[in-house]
């Protein structure tokens, strides 16, 4: 494993309720063009993949707030950007075409996009 040149943080806030719920999330990183002055969210999806294990954990979290709307704007902003991170990696044009095809599906299921059918 090659010696990193230079490390930076990325800090995850989570407010909790009583029942352990989100209230709220904030996020910061040192490499930000403003650090110091956390960012207010509504959700996140976190994926880490443990080179030892070769197993994903996954911490999917949003506040009471977020709205249906919102959540599937995000899932679709989200999907739309996997299946374009997918292709940089692999450079699988059939299966990132496929991902995006889903994404277009799902954007018109959930109104965010016009059918075009």
């Amino acid at each position: 494993m090659t010696k990193p040149a230079k490390s930076s943080q990325i800090r995850i806030t989570v407010g909790l309720d009583e029942k352990r719920v989100p209230t709220t999330i904030d996020w910061d990183a040192d490499d930000r063009p403003n650090p110091g002055q956390p960012v207010a969210c509504k959700a996140m999806l976190l994926s880490l993949f443990e080179r030892d294990n070769l197993d994903t954990l996954k911490i999917d979290l949003w506040t009471q707030d977020m709205q249906v709307n919102e959540m599937d704007r995000f899932f679709f902003q989200t999907l739309r950007a996997m299946a374009d991170t997918y292709f940089k990696a692999t450079q699988n044009k059939e299966v990132a075409v496929a991902m995006q095809q889903f994404v277009q599906y799902f954007g018109e299921k959930t109104a965010l996009l016009k059918s075009e059918g």
